[in-house]
């Protein structure tokens, strides 16, 4: 076993650092230097993270030659690399600790397991200077890489029993996340006690609320990096803050350590893009997956505008001059729809409002007829390729000129409202309705183009919220309103 006395560098100084993480000790030699050295010789180069966890998992003792932590917790987005840094340390552990060595892998089953050791690990190895060192057994429920050497690196599966047997030297416990208890690692643990210097590896993504082994494992990791606590476990996790914009390519970077080496930002667009489709949970998938967030972390509603920037815009007396902008919308599934207002007010604010919120459609096109007699818009705003679409004719029918939007139309529109309410000087108003306020906490964005546009969380109407937004639209390029420079203004 080969010890390497480095200069780590600041954890700070890395293009992506972590989260949280176990700072490297100067005083300590590490073996992270050969595990690198082994992951380039499976052609797997080290990326900075996998050097950096590499480098403080495999510190040594100076007093006594021994490892220092006896257990390692690496939480991650997907695709980051953790397979290549596993396997890394894996092949070390088989070669590099003078004697024959026992390891353990296991993933959520035993099939996931076989999965990953046939289509990532053994291509590694096969094709590596190590292919020649080895023998792969693929016997079913006894599969197993085979060092000359006498070291074996055998798969389990996420049993009570799996790690019951002589000894262990490393066990790996990857995809976490799909364990409720800790039963494996209590199965682990007996078969690592007579061992000089055994390590348990705990990798995963972020879980869900039935992933209880996972999380306690992040909070205990997570406290004792915040105190500075110095024990026998290292913790390491990359991760985006609750608060952080999913759809923002610097939260990407922020958390995502492999972006820019094997992943692009256009792969990670083309997957928020697929997952999007499901407008119910996609979004959540994306942020578990990619962001390596929690579900009950994630900001609950007000994932735009945060409730306390709108609630400082509520004025209950406020009310709109002529000319005013109506613009209609509808929920996808047709059950509910509404009508917005938007104009401007006597001290030049813009004023929104939502003059109607009803259940089902049949109501809508008399309301806006109503609505016309009684105001003479400057503009009444449909998107056409909106639910409020089927619209369109009914209206026109009815005499109501209709103004339609276009993508980009929708995506300006989003991007007005944003900033009327979020500015240095905010120039919107609203009465504090309930109505808008739900939608409005219910809603994220989804990109559209360069852009982006509202979209709801889960099940929540954002109607109300898309009417406002267009009328303001309507309103703002109406020849009739005049407003452009009350944006300028900002």
């Amino acid at each position: 076993m080969t010890m390497v006395a480095t200069t780590p560098w600041p954890i700070s100084s890395l293009d992506c650092p972590p989260r949280f993480a176990t700072p490297r000790r100067p005083d300590r030699p590490t073996l992270g230097p050969k595990v690198a050295e082994v992951s380039a010789e499976l052609g797997a180069p080290f990326m900075p993270w996998q050097r950096l966890v590499a480098d403080v998992a495999g510190e040594v003792n100076p007093d006594t030659g021994l490892l220092v932590y006896r257990d390692v917790v690496l939480t991650i987005p997907r695709q980051e690399g953790k397979t290549t840094l596993i396997l890394g340390v894996a092949v070390h552990r088989a070669l590099g600790f003078g004697g024959r060595q026992n390891i353990l892998y296991t993933a959520q089953t035993r099939i996931d397991a076989r999965k990953k050791w046939e289509d990532e690990h053994i291509p590694l190895l096969r094709d590596s200077p190590f292919g020649s060192l080895v023998r792969v057994r693929k016997t079913t429920g006894n599969e197993a890489f085979l060092w000359r050497n006498g070291s074996r690196h055998g798969l389990v599966s996420a049993t009570k029993k799996s790690g019951h047997g002589p000894t262990l030297d490393l066990g790996i416990i990857d995809e976490a996340f799909a364990h409720e208890d800790d039963r494996l690692e209590q199965a682990f643990r007996p078969a690592m006690i007579t061992r000089p210097q055994p390590q348990l590896w705990v990798v995963s993504t972020a879980g869900d609320r039935r992933s209880t082994y996972l999380r306690a494992k992040v909070r205990a990791g997570r406290a004792a990096v915040a105190a500075g606590a110095s024990g026998t476990t290292a913790y390491f996790e990359w991760s985006a803050p609750e608060d952080a914009d999913p759809l923002d390519p610097a939260t990407w970077r922020s958390c995502m350590p492999a972006l820019g080496y094997t992943i692009t930002e256009a792969a990670i667009r083309a997957e928020l893009d697929t997952m999007l489709a499901d407008p119910e949970q996609g979004l959540g998938l994306f942020r578990r997956a990619y962001l390596n967030q929690w579900p009950d972390e994630i900001h609950n509603g007000w994932a735009v505008i945060s409730r306390p920037a709108w609630e400082v815009l509520a004025d209950p007396d406020s009310t709109v001059l002529d000319p005013v902008a109506f613009a209609l919308d509808v929920t996808p599934d047709r059950s509910a729809g509404s009508i917005g207002v938007a104009g401007r007010r006597g001290d030049g604010a813009l004023h929104v409002e939502v003059t109607d919120h009803r259940p089902g459609t049949g109501w809508m096109v008399d309301r806006m007829v109503a609505l016309t007699d009684r105001w003479s818009p400057c503009a009444v705003v449909v998107d056409p390729a909106g639910p409020a679409g089927s619209l369109i004719a009914d209206l026109a029918a009815a005499g109501i000129e209709v103004v339609t939007t276009s993508a980009r139309d929708v995506a300006q529109a989003c991007g007005w409202i944003f900033d009327a309410a979020t500015g240095d000087r905010p120039v919107l108003r609203h009465r504090g309705q309930a109505e808008l306020a739900t939608a409005l906490a219910g809603a994220v964005r989804r990109p559209l183009g360069d852009a982006w546009a509202w979209s709801r969380r889960g099940g929540v109407d954002i109607s109300p919220l898309v009417a406002v937004t267009l009328a303001a639209w309507g309103h703002v390029n109406s020849a009739r309103a005049e407003l452009v420079p009350l944006f300028a203004r900002g």
